[in-house]
């Protein structure tokens, strides 16, 4: 029985790419440091260029926040038909080289590459001449990372940022990641990454000497696969034309928050951060929910489902606002918020504006 080639992947991720949209045609904001987003007191960050990283700004980062880091912040409102065009160029690249694309965003997706290499180049010939061929048609960087799984591949083009290219071989993977810390994995978050630090799990290292029951009993199923990829082990296959099925959004605060205005303050990022999938793709959810963790880290969700996608960000907000009035008054204080859209698809299905209660 012939095996089967060993995978090539290819993760290409645009460097700070709405920012640098924003940078590439104003001039002026060239060297600048840039947010793309609402300046408003409960805008949000969507994009900050590498100048506003610099100070610490981040996507998903409130405005104020933002501001209150760089003084000097530019903002500029977000333009998504012009990044959806733009994306749609790389997309175009990309198909000229594989027909296995995985986009996870307007600005990311994977590649599997194998057949291509069959065919005379290697994996990393390839990443270089997309990323070039992109540089020439859109005037922007991008980072590619090279492996033989997507896991290590998106590892990879984090590396270099930005214009990088980075390549894990095989026999080079186990060691690769057993030296990073547990938060630099993609999949894990910062709450996943301190609790982890709890059970003396800081590095790749310590991960791999869990046994998958000990991370099972821990997390849950997700803990096969992070035994899995502590090995430097990831089976999942580029998946073409991948479906989303939820989009969200989520914050944990320094401080609890007790007070109802402070609860509504919380989720205007949150709310902004969903809504902008919307925005830039024209798809939105049915099913709105509205997710708390307590300071005890009891953790509850309340969701609402409507006849037809949401298509309206005062309907979501007005939503989620409901579902934070139904958990009123607060017996304890809150940690954690996170708003979340699912049943995604085009908004522009009938509607009858009837809601169905899930709670």
């Amino acid at each position: 029985m012939d095996l089967l080639p060993q995978r090539k992947i290819i993760h290409v991720d645009m460097d700070a790419f709405y920012a640098s949209v924003e940078q590439r045609d104003n001039p002026d904001l060239r060297g600048q440091p840039v947010a793309v987003g609402g300046s408003r007191q409960r805008g949000v960050v969507a994009a900050a260029s590498y100048e506003a990283r610099q100070f610490g700004v981040r996507s998903a980062m409130a405005s104020s926040v933002a501001i209150r880091k760089c003084p000097d912040l530019l903002f500029v409102k977000p333009r998504f038909d012009v990044y959806k065009t733009v994306s749609n160029q790389i997309r175009a690249v990309f198909a000229a080289y594989t027909d296995l694309i995985e986009p996870l965003s307007l600005d990311e997706a994977y590649l599997d590459v194998t057949a291509s290499v069959a065919e005379g180049q290697t994996a990393t010939q390839l990443a270089q001449t997309i990323k070039e061929r992109i540089k020439e048609e859109t005037g922007l960087t991008a980072s590619a990372g090279v492996s033989y799984n997507k896991f290590l591949a998106k590892l990879a083009s984090d590396y270099r940022k930005p214009d990088g290219l980075f390549v894990i071989r095989p026999h080079q993977g186990l060691a690769f990641v057993e030296t990073l810390a547990v938060g630099q994995f993609h999949g894990i978050g910062q709450v996943t990454a301190a609790r982890m630090n709890q059970l003396g799990i800081f590095t790749g290292l310590d991960l791999r000497q869990q046994s998958e029951a000990f991370l099972c009993r821990h997390f849950g199923k997700v803990g096969q696969h992070y035994y899995s990829i502590a090995r430097g082990v990831d089976e999942r296959p580029v998946t073409a034309n991948r479906v989303r099925k939820s989009v969200g959004s989520e914050n944990t605060f320094e401080q609890d928050l007790t007070e109802y205005l402070a609860l509504t303050a919380g989720l205007q990022p949150l709310i902004d951060d969903v809504w902008s999938y919307y925005q830039r793709t024209g798809v939105s959810g049915r099913t709105v929910t509205l997710k708390v963790k307590y300071a005890d880290f009891q953790q509850i969700t309340r969701s609402r489902t409507v006849v037809s996608p949401v298509a309206d960000r005062a309907l979501l907000e007005r939503i989620i606002l409901e579902l934070l009035n139904s958990l009123l008054p607060l017996a304890k204080g809150v940690r954690l918020l996170g708003v979340s859209m699912s049943g995604l698809q085009a908004a522009d299905a009938p509607a009858d504006g009837q809601l169905r209660l899930n709670l």
